[in-house]
């Protein structure tokens, strides 16, 4: 599958991997721009932001939007994380112009002060929605505790007093800023025609005005978690108790980051791993998972636990009793190589799915202006040892101190 990249004369970045597999189209904007890029003022603009851009353009309204999407039978929508904010677009190949020339309008919305206040009331009450069903917001409310004054402890959504007092200026600055060409990239995968691409590229977004570059705070962060202990939530309507903790693992650049990939998967994979065997077949759990998340500069091992209130403390017992297992007697081999295997197959199938491939190409690119192939990727998955997952093991504990957070219906648990 080949890749091709093109930069247009105000810097945006236009790649593409293409496929003549294929038989679909997808299409993305890339902005490197997330909660992380916030401050106090702007607390959770990203994702506003990332909802404006769905109310119109000056010459296109919201419905029409949604309209013209529907029109092309187009598989479309949007994230904000952390660190970026994607717009995407799944359609046949005869419409990638069509895709194209509608994502990049809406690239420049109108910000209205109409759609503004109206869309205001929508995201103060996704906030409290967040806070109001399982977990309850205890993922954010635990990474907040792991990073403590890093940017990295923004939620997403921002709070209601921050949602509250942001003004519309704010987020017409923030947007001039942030959704500049030399922030943003074009990515694409399928089924595509990248000369039509480039041409699109130009002649839509060739006119965007280029703003100084943003150079991305990238403070030290933390080897461990800035406030350390077991902080609870209480919800009275909870069924469950829901648990959340992190500690330290290797950042997106590290040459760790596929092997705590692969430790994460054989402890605490959704199916098959020692999580898995020892609290969910058992039915003493009804989750429990362990996932390596990774940032530019920061990494996790993030453990998830829900189960009745009553259980709880004993079943986190049981979990670190799994991963000091893990640490003093270590891996078996043949659980590695299932790992190993379960983790290369989900990297070939994925990337049998434009979309999937959209997704790694586009951020890929916009972090670090690297491509790597579903091959590149496989050797790296394939290259990871037994010795390589015991490292892992011995220089990020998953016993360290953890930012421990727990919702559930009383104090107890």
């Amino acid at each position: 599958m080949p890749f091709l990249h093109e930069r247009l004369a105000n810097g945006l970045d236009v790649v593409a991997e293409t496929s003549d597999a294929a038989v679909s189209t997808s299409i993305g904007f890339f902005v490197a721009t997330g909660s992380r890029d916030e401050n106090d003022d702007v607390s959770g603009v990203s994702h506003f932001l990332e909802h404006m851009v769905f109310k119109g353009t000056p010459g296109i309204s919201g419905d029409e939007i949604n309209h013209r999407f529907d029109a092309m039978g187009a598989s479309a929508n949007a994230f904000t994380s952390e660190e970026d904010t994607v717009y995407y677009a799944s359609v046949l190949p005869e419409q990638q112009h069509e895709a194209v020339e509608l994502l990049a309008a809406m690239m420049r919305p109108a910000l209205r002060d109409a759609d503004f206040d109206t869309e205001k009331l929508v995201i103060l009450e996704e906030i409290r929605m967040y806070d109001d069903q399982p977990p309850f917001g205890a993922d954010d409310r635990c990474r907040a505790s792991y990073f403590g004054r890093h940017p990295l402890a923004r939620s997403v959504l921002g709070t209601v007093e921050s949602i509250t007092r942001l003004p519309v200026e704010a987020m017409r600055d923030y947007h001039r800023r942030c959704y500049a060409p030399g922030n943003t990239v074009l990515a694409a995968s399928g089924a595509i025609d990248f000369p039509a691409l480039v041409e699109s590229a130009q002649r839509l977004c060739g006119d965007w005005e280029p703003a100084a570059p943003l150079e991305r705070r990238l403070p030290h962060p933390p080897r461990q978690a800035a406030h350390p202990g077991v902080e609870r939530i209480v919800k009275a309507s909870a069924a469950l108790d829901y648990a959340v903790w992190m500690v330290a693992g290797p950042d997106e650049f590290h040459a760790d980051r596929h092997a705590a990939r692969l430790l994460a998967m054989l402890l605490g994979d959704a199916s098959g791993s020692r999580l898995y065997w020892g609290l969910i077949d058992t039915g003493e759990a009804e989750q429990a998972a362990c996932l390596h998340q990774d940032y530019l500069d920061a990494g996790l091992f993030v453990t998830q636990l829900s189960c009745d209130a009553a259980d709880v403390e004993t079943l986190r017992e049981r979990i670190a009793a799994i991963y000091a297992t893990a640490a003093t007697e270590g891996l078996e081999r043949a659980e590695f190589e299932r790992a190993r295997n379960k983790l290369a197959s989900r990297v070939v199938l994925g990337g049998e799915k434009p979309r999937r491939r959209l997704f790694e190409v586009g951020l890929d690119w916009s972090h670090a202006r690297t491509y790597r192939s579903v091959s590149d990727q496989l050797r790296l998955v394939e290259a990871v040892t037994l010795d390589d997952a015991h490292r892992v093991l011995n220089a990020w504990p998953l016993d360290a101190p953890a930012a421990v957070v727990i919702a559930g219906p009383d104090e107890v648990g």
